[in-house]
């Protein structure tokens, strides 16, 4: 008799274990982002301390042996100064214009020698108080009242777009997160002291009023303005605080936050332009019937050429404007390149 053999009994293969997710690898950053980073930071701090943007006027009551230079003052992020440079011309014609338009004539209209009647123009002319004055006679604000908030933080913004500079220019996010939240409490510290504990803000407000009411007579109004003033720098000290915790909190969860460290400092011509803009529109449309001469309210000139009344106006950047653009080029090009090298780093 015969036995089968037994079936053979295949057992399904058991699948491997599945291998531990690993979190997606991060592309290393380049040399040369860092070095237009860097780079960046170097062009935009220079840009704070150089003039941005000049201004001039000319008339044929301001002739050029006296003011050879035109009415001109000098923009800035740190604030608005004398654009005069040149020192005038010798001539009776300077010396005339000089004692008509500076003072040194007494009422009675005898050349006033204490005031500087005979003086001899070897300095050139402050034209600040000759922009002032032409603002006086159509009714205009003086120049001191133009951007008070931004003339008074503009350090300190400077201080949170530079410490993000840095960041963005290290490639190691434990070293970036370091970077923002060291160099953000510094900046923090420093805001707070300088403008509470120190006084500056109210100090800065007293001298916004002053210069307010050296043509306006109106306490009242000008003591709201002060008030006005102390809030709006509040609520952007607020805001800073806010900006620089949320940007240490992102760029310790994301890694493409870093690419908003860059971005931002990136925007500075467009910031100062349309602020520069802003408020000429606000000194042409904020006309006052104290003036000797009445103008419609207007949009002085932004670039370029113009013309106001028997004013010829000019408007052009400066190499402080042109070092910014710079630094803005260079930052724009090291976030597009390291926004492909994250995406090339996460396939």
């Amino acid at each position: 008799m015969s036995t089968a053999s037994p079936a053979l009994e295949v057992k399904p293969a058991t699948p491997a274990p599945a291998a531990a997710s690993s979190p997606p690898a991060v592309a290393r950053q380049s040399l040369v982002v860092s070095g237009l980073g860097l780079a960046g930071l170097a062009l935009m701090v220079a840009s704070y301390f150089l003039p941005m943007w000049w201004v001039s006027l000319t008339a044929p009551n301001y002739p050029p042996d006296a003011f050879p230079d035109g009415i001109r003052i000098l923009f800035g992020f740190t604030g608005v100064s004398n654009g005069c440079t040149t020192a005038p011309k010798a001539s009776r014609l300077t010396q005339e214009t000089q004692q008509e338009d500076l003072g040194w004539r007494t009422d009675e209209g005898a050349v006033d020698d204490k005031a500087g009647g005979h003086a001899k123009p070897e300095a050139a002319l402050d034209c600040m108080h000759e922009m002032n004055t032409i603002n006086h006679y159509v009714g205009m604000h003086p120049i001191g009242v133009g951007a008070p908030a931004e003339r008074l933080l503009a350090k300190y913004i400077f201080g949170v777009l530079g410490v993000g500079l840095l960041a963005f220019a290290l490639g190691s996010k434990k070293a970036r997160v370091v970077v923002l939240a060291a160099g953000f409490t510094g900046v923090a510290g420093w805001m707070l002291y300088g403008l509470f504990a120190a006084g500056g803000l109210q100090a800065h407000v007293t001298e916004y009023t002053t210069e307010a009411g050296r043509y306006f007579r109106d306490a009242e109004r000008i003591a709201q303005w002060g008030q006005n003033l102390h809030t709006a720098v509040v609520v952007i000290v607020v805001a800073l605080l806010a900006v620089m915790v949320a940007l240490t909190l992102v760029n310790a969860k994301w890694e493409k936050a870093q690419l908003l460290l860059g971005v931002l400092p990136a925007l500075l011509p467009v910031f100062f332009v349309g602020t520069f803009a802003a408020w000429l529109y606000f000194f042409g449309h904020n006309l006052h019937p104290w003036g000797a001469f009445t103008v419609k309210p207007f949009m002085p000139t932004v670039f370029g050429e113009g013309k106001v009344a028997q004013f010829s106006t000019f408007s052009y950047p400066m190499a402080g404007f042109g070092v910014l653009v710079a630094g803005s080029v260079a930052l724009v090009v090291a976030v597009l390149r390291r926004r492909l090298e994250l995406l090339e780093g996460g396939r």
